[in-house]
C-alpha cells in the first residue's frame, strides 16, 4: 500500500479509481478493486485509521449493524471474516416480532430455511477494522486520511477533485462512499429525495438479567419500534445493543433520565422479557431521515451506500445494501477493464444504476411501510397488523419467504464476490 508521506503537496495524483469515504461499504468497494489488481485511493476525512488493537474489546461499541449471510460471505471472500471473527461477532438463530398494543406476534427460525444463523449482530468498528486489515495487504491501495474533497471538476474523461489542503487527484471514476449528507453528491450537483421519518434513534449497550439465546427482538411501541439486538461478550450472552426509534418528543424525555430510570422504561417496552436490565455506556442519538438519490451516477461518478440510499433501522438493512451496491459496482468496473473500456464509461455505470436502484427502492418504499403501519393510532389498521403478524406466524410458505428477506438471501452476491 503507498504510504501518505509518499505523495507530495500540491501534485495531482493520477489513480484508475478513487473512492471518496472510508467507512464500511468504501472500504468493500476498494478492497474487491484492490484484489482485482485496479489502483484505487480511499480519500477519507477520519484523521487516522481504527486502533485496532482496541477494537471489539471490552464493553461493546454503540453503533452495530446486523450483516446478513451474503454480507458475510462478501466479507469472507475480502478475506475480512477471519479477522472479524477472532474479535466479535454475534451470531442470531431466530427473531422475534411483536406488536406492543396487541397480541399480534411472529417468530422467525433460521432452521426453517436451512440455515444455522439469520445473520450477526457486529459492531462497526469491527467490520471496518478488519477491512482496513485486508486494505492494508493489497499494494494497489492507498488510503489518505484526513482528507477532505472541497471541489470536484470535469477534465476530458477524468474527474478531478481538489482537497481543502489544495492537493488535487484525478482519476476516470470517482466514487460517493461519504455518507447520507455526502458533500461529494452536493458537489456534483445530484439531487436527493428526502423524507423525515419522524423518528429520532437512541442507541446504547445494555446487559439483561436474562441470556437472549442468539434471538433478535422487536416490539413495536406507539412511539415507534424498539429492538434489541444480541450481542456475545467473552461468551456472556446476557448483552443487547438497542435501537429504540421514537418521536423527538418522547426521546427527550428517555434522554432525560438517569440510567435506572432509563432501563426500568426499556424493561416496561420490551415487557420485562429479558428480566431486569443495567444500562452500559451513555445512550447516544441521531434523528432518522430516510433519502433517495434521483440518480446513482453522473459522468465518472458513482454513488454507492449512504450516499445514494439512507433508510430507517427498522429491519437492519442500510449496511447489508450498501455491501451490494460495492459488489455489483466492483463487478461492473472490473469488466470494463478487462475489455479495455474506460471506468467512468456512461455505459458501464448505466448498468450498475440499474442493478441496484430498484432493489434499493423497494426496500426503502417496504421499510416505509411498515414505519408507517404500526405508527398508525386507526383502530382497524391496529386490528389489521395484530391478526396479520399472528396469521402469517401460521402460514410457513409466505413466512419463508419473509424469513429469506429478512436473512438477506433474496440478494445476490455478484460472481466476482463468490
Amino acid at each position: 500500500m503507498k504510504a501518505d508521506e509518499e505523495i507530495s503537496i500540491d501534485e495531482t495524483t493520477h489513480d484508475e479509481v478513487i473512492v471518496v469515504g472510508g467507512g464500511m461499504v468504501g472500504a468493500a468497494l476498494a478492497a474487491l478493486l484492490g484484489e482485482a489488481g485496479i489502483s484505487v485511493t480511499v480519500l477519507d476525512a477520519r484523521p487516522a485509521p481504527l486502533a485496532s488493537d482496541d477494537v471489539g474489546r471490552g464493553l461493546p461499541a454503540p453503533r452495530v449493524s446486523a450483516l446478513t449471510p451474503v454480507s458475510q460471505r462478501l466479507l469472507t471472500h475480502l478475506g475480512a471474516w477471519p479477522w472479524m471473527a477472532e474479535r466479535r461477532v454475534s451470531p442470531y438463530q431466530s427473531m422475534r416480532v411483536w406488536d406492543g398494543e396487541g397480541s399480534g406476534e411472529i417468530a422467525f427460525e433460521a432452521a426453517d430455511i436451512g440455515l444455522s444463523e439469520l445473520g450477526h449482530i457486529v459492531e462497526n468498528d469491527v467490520v471496518l477494522a478488519g477491512l482496513e486489515a485486508r486494505l492494508a495487504a493489497l499494494p494497489s491501495v492507498t488510503q489518505r486520511y484526513g482528507a477532505r474533497v472541497s471541489g470536484i471538476e470535469r477534465e476530458g474523461e477524468a474527474q478531478t477533485l481538489t482537497l481543502d489542503d489544495g492537493d488535487r487527484w484525478t482519476a476516470p471514476l470517482v466514487v460517493a462512499a461519504d455518507g447520507a449528507r455526502s458533500p461529494l453528491r452536493r458537489l456534483a450537483g445530484i439531487d436527493v429525495s428526502e423524507r423525515e421519518t419522524g423518528h429520532v434513534a437512541l442507541v446504547t449497550t445494555l446487559r439483561c438479567e436474562h441470556g437472549h439465546g442468539g434471538v433478535a427482538r422487536q416490539v413495536f411501541l406507539p412511539d415507534g419500534p424498539l429492538a434489541f439486538l444480541p450481542l456475545r461478550v467473552e461468551e456472556d450472552d446476557r448483552h443487547c445493543s438497542i435501537v429504540w426509534s421514537t418521536r423527538p418528543e418522547h426521546a427527550e424525555r428517555l434522554l432525560a433520565l438517569d440510567p435506572t430510570a432509563f432501563a426500568e422504561a426499556l424493561n416496561a417496552a420490551m415487557e420485562g422479557r429479558l428480566g431486569e436490565i443495567d444500562v452500559l455506556d451513555e445512550v447516544h442519538h441521531f434523528p432518522l431521515t430516510q433519502r433517495h438519490a434521483r440518480e446513482y451516477t453522473a459522468p465518472g461518478l458513482a454513488l454507492i451506500g449512504d450516499a445514494a440510499h439512507s433508510i430507517h433501522p427498522l429491519a437492519g438493512q442500510g449496511v447489508n445494501l450498501g455491501f451490494l451496491d460495492a459488489a455489483v459496482l466492483a463487478e461492473e468496473i472490473i469488466h470494463a477493464r478487462q475489455r479495455g473500456v474506460a471506468l467512468g464509461d456512461a455505459r458501464t455505470l448505466a448498468r450498475y444504476a440499474r442493478r441496484r436502484r430498484g432493489d434499493n427502492a423497494a426496500m426503502l418504499a417496504l421499510m416505509d411501510g411498515f414505519r408507517l403501519l404500526f405508527g398508525t393510532q386507526h383502530p382497524a389498521l391496529r386490528l389489521i397488523r395484530n391478526v396479520g403478524l399472528s396469521s402469517t406466524d401460521k402460514l410457513m410458505p409466505l413466512k419463508r419467504i419473509m424469513i429469506r428477506q429478512a436473512a438477506g438471501e433474496r440478494g445476490e452476491l455478484p460472481a466476482v464476490c463468490r
